[in-house]
């Protein structure tokens, strides 16, 4: 019987188990997806998620926490940098386990681990660039404008007599 018994073992012993989660957090932190077991999943999502929670705020006493869990130094610098910047507005729900259908072998569920902020095909919360129809000028205003462009330009790098005369002669000078 398995009263009052919150977390699935796995079928492992404790300090297996443990190492196999952390070991797993390393991975999905390092490559923001991973693949495995649904079981395996739904217990990586209950280890993970209170220490991207804890990651929001940078302080070396949650550093050493989360540190106590995962024993990865470069994984616990990738998670205080990049992830946690990047869930800081998300008030939970950091992982998305994506069902993939049965193992070959032993027709184990597998499953698709990966963090929510970092799939850019799949994030209905992301805020695109808003597409807008603009319409072109017609081509004589635009010309007209870049004409007037190139007199003002000219005025400022030459006397005022020159840019007179080459707007009333429109044929250039030969200069000797």
């Amino acid at each position: 019987m398995r009263h009052g018994k919150k977390h699935n073992h796995l079928g492992r012993q404790t300090a297996h188990r443990k190492a196999m989660l952390a070991n797993m957090a390393c991975s999905l932190i390092a490559h923001k997806r991973i693949n495995t077991t649904l079981a395996k999943a739904k217990a990586l999502r209950v280890y993970v998620e209170p220490l991207i929670t804890k990651s929001k705020e940078d302080t070396t006493h949650n550093r050493r926490i989360v540190f106590s869990y995962l024993k990865d130094k470069y994984a616990i610098t990738e998670l205080f940098r990049d992830i946690a910047t990047k869930v800081a507005d998300r008030p939970g729900g950091y992982l998305r386990i994506i069902k993939l259908g049965n193992r070959q072998g032993d027709n184990a569920d597998m499953a698709m681990v990966e963090l929510v902020d970092y799939n850019e095909l799949y994030n209905p919360n992301e805020k695109k660039a808003k597409k807008t129809t603009r319409r072109r000028k017609s081509t004589k205003s635009v010309e007209a404008e870049v004409v007037e462009t190139e007199v003002v330009e000219t005025a400022s790098e030459a006397p005022v007599a020159d840019v007179v005369e080459e707007t009333k002669d429109e044929t250039p000078k030969e200069e000797i």
